[in-house]
C-alpha cells in the first residue's frame, strides 16, 4: 500500500554532479531519481527552471515560462547526433564541487551553438517536426521570449529598459523590422527552448514511471528584466518610460533592520482581475505541465504586500497593500481543476494570510531551524505540526543544519539538544529524525542535510547578491548504498514508504 505520509529531498538540477561544469538534464539526474526510488522517497524538490539572470538566482529569471538552457545535457545531445565526441573534446577542467558560473555559461552556450548548427544543417524530419510542434504548442510565451532574447543579446545584454524605445515601448514596425534582419537570432532561442522541455519532460515522465513526484518552485514576483514585463507591461505598475513606479520586499524585522528591498515590479492586481486573471492561469498551467506540485514563493504576498516607492534606496518605508485573495485562486481552480500547491508562508504571517491558505486548504511549511527559541508552544517544534503541512530541517535560504548548529546562540543549541533529547554530535540526522517522526504528511530536507554538511554545503545566503547556487554534490554520493539505507531506514521507521503492513525493512 502506498502511505498517506510523504518525503522527500531538496536538489536542484545544478547541484547535480557531471563533467560540464554544472548539473544538468543527462545521466546523472536519471541516477539520482534511482537513487530516491531506493531510499523510498516519493518527492523531489527543486528551485524555479528559468533561464537564470542577475546573480545567476533561479529566481531572477529572463522568463515566468521558458527553461534554463544552461540545464540543457551535452551528453543527451550526443544521442541525439546533435553534437559529436569532437564537439566535448576541448571541454573545460571544470571543478568538481561547485558551479563556475562564468566559465559554465560559456562552454554551454558554445555547445548550444554548435549543436544549433548542426541541427540547421542536418536535423532529420522528425526532429524538425517535433519542434515545429513545440513551437505550436507553446507560442503563447515562446515567441515573445525569442524576441526579447534575440534584442537583448543584440543590444549587448543590457536591461530591455535601455534598449531604443522603439523596441523598448514595441512599436509593431521596429520589432517586425527586427524580426526580418535576425530570424537565425530568434530561432536559436527557440531551439534552445525545445532541447531544454525535451530533455525536462523526458526526466519528468522517468521520475513519475518510478514513483517520484516533482515538487517546483513559482516566485510570486517576477523578474523586471524579463520577457513578460517587456511584452505585458500593461499587468504590472510602470511608467510611461517602462520603469517601475513601486516595488516589491519586505519590511524591516529582527533579521534585516532596514528591510529587503526585492525590486520586483509589482502586479496592477485589478487588471488581472478583468482578464479573469489569465495571465497567471497561463502561468500556473504551464508549470503543472512540468512539475507535479507547486511551491508558491512568498505567498502572503496573495493576501497583502509590501509596497515601496521604486526611487527608495531601502525597504523601510512602505505600505501594506491587499493582494488578490481568494478570487486568483478561484479563477484558477475553475479553469485547472486541482491545484496542488505548497503555500510558503514563512515570515511575518498576519491572521489575514493564515485565513486565506486555510480557506483554500492549502498547507503550509514549518521549518525545524526556527523553533529552538526555548517555547515548548514555537509552532516550528514537530509534535505542534499539523497534518496539513510541509515540514522540512530547513530549505534553500537557510545554512544547513550542521552549519546552523554550529553558529547558533548557546541558548538555542542548548534547547536543541534538550528537546532531540541527543548530545547534538549528529545534529543534522537528529533533526531529520524528529520531523519525519511527525504528524505533517508531507517532509522534505536538503541532500545536504542527509550528507551532514557544515555550512560549505549551503545553497543560498539572502542578502548576499553574489557566491549562490554554486554548491554541487560529490559523484560518489550517487552510489552510496550507506546513504541509501540510511535514508530508506528513517522513510520505513515513519511510515512515508510504501510497505505492506506488517513488513519489516526491505533489503537494500
Amino acid at each position: 500500500m502506498r502511505s498517506t505520509r510523504s518525503a522527500g529531498i531538496i536538489l536542484h538540477p545544478t547541484s547535480l554532479p557531471g563533467p560540464d561544469g554544472i548539473g544538468d538534464l543527462g545521466p546523472e539526474a536519471y541516477q539520482w531519481v534511482r537513487l530516491l526510488k531506493k531510499c523510498g522517497n516519493d518527492l523531489w524538490q527543486v528551485l524555479p527552471l528559468g533561464p537564470t539572470g542577475y546573480g545567476d538566482s533561479p529566481y531572477q529569471a529572463f522568463s515566468a515560462f521558458a527553461g534554463n538552457p544552461y540545464l540543457i545535457s551535452p551528453t543527451l545531445l550526443l544521442d541525439d547526433d546533435l553534437l559529436t565526441g569532437e564537439d566535448l573534446a576541448d571541454r573545460p577542467d571544470f571543478p568538481a564541487n561547485q558551479v563556475a558560473f562564468g566559465d559554465v555559461i560559456q562552454w554551454k552556450l558554445t555547445l548550444l551553438e554548435r549543436a544549433f548548427a548542426r541541427f540547421r544543417q542536418t536535423a532529420p524530419a522528425d526532429l524538425l517536426a517535433e519542434m515545429a510542434e513545440f513551437q505550436a504548442r507553446h507560442e503563447g510565451w515562446l515567441n515573445d521570449y525569442a524576441l526579447f532574447m534575440a534584442i537583448k543579446e543584440s543590444e549587448g545584454g543590457v536591461s530591455w529598459d535601455h534598449w531604443p524605445v522603439t523596441l523598448r515601448n514595441r512599436d509593431p514596425q521596429a520589432l517586425l523590422d527586427f524580426v526580418r534582419k535576425n530570424p537565425e537570432a530568434i530561432q536559436r532561442h527557440i531551439f534552445r527552448q525545445f532541447l531544454f522541455f525535451r530533455q525536462w519532460l523526458q526526466l519528468k515522465a522517468f521520475a513519475n514511471e518510478n514513483g517520484v513526484r516533482i515538487v517546483g518552485d513559482i516566485p510570486i514576483f517576477v523578474a523586471y528584466d524579463s520577457a513578460e514585463v517587456w511584452a505585458k507591461p500593461e499587468l504590472f505598475y510602470l511608467d510611461e518610460k517602462g520603469k517601475p513606479t513601486v516595488v516589491a520586499g519586505v519590511p524591516p524585522d529582527y533579521f534585516s533592520p532596514t528591510g529587503q528591498l526585492w525590486g520586483n515590479p509589482l502586479y496592477r492586481w485589478d487588471v488581472h482581475a478583468r482578464s479573469g486573471y489569465s495571465w497567471w492561469i497561463e502561468r500556473v498551467r504551464a508549470m503543472l505541465t512540468m512539475v507535479d506540485i507547486i511551491r508558491v514563493d512568498h505567498f502572503r504576498g496573495f493576501a497583502g504586500y509590501w509596497e515601496i516607492e521604486a526611487s527608495m534606496p531601502t525597504a523601510e518605508i512602505g505600505q501594506w497593500v491587499p493582494g488578490p485573495g481568494a478570487d486568483l485562486f478561484n479563477a484558477m481552480e475553475k479553469a485547472l481543476g486541482g491545484l496542488p500547491i505548497i503555500a510558503e508562508d514563512l515570515g511575518e504571517i498576519t491572521p489575514d494570510v493564515e485565513q486565506l491558505r486555510d480557506t483554500l486548504n492549502l498547507p503550509g511549511m514549518k521549518v525545524l531551524q526556527f523553533a529552538f527559541s526555548g517555547s515548548p508552544y514555537e509552532p516550528f517544534l514537530p509534535h505542534n505540526y499539523p497534518v496539513n503541512c510541509v515540514a522540512y530541517t530547513g530549505t534553500h535560504d537557510n545554512d544547513t543544519s550542521l552549519g546552523w548548529y554550529q553558529h547558533a546562540p548557546e541558548k538555542e543549541r542548548e534547547f536543541a539538544r534538550r528537546y532531540l533529547a541527543r548530545p547534538g554530535e549528529d545534529i543534522p540526522l537528529d533533526m531529520i529524525r524528529a520531523v519525519w517522526a511527525s504528524a505533517a504528511a508531507v517532509t522534505l530536507a536538503p541532500l545536504q542535510d542527509f550528507l551532514c554538511l557544515a555550512s560549505e554545503g549551503r545553497m543560498n545566503m539572502p542578502g548576499n547578491a553574489s557566491g549562490n547556487w554554486s554548491w554541487r554534490m560529490d559523484a560518489d554520493v550517487l552510489q552510496d548504498d550507506a546513504l541509501i539505507e540510511r535514508i530508506h531506514e528513517m522513510n520505513f521507521l515513519y511510515g512515508r514508504i510504501a510497505l505492506q503492513p506488517g513488513s519489516s525493512l526491505p533489503p537494500v
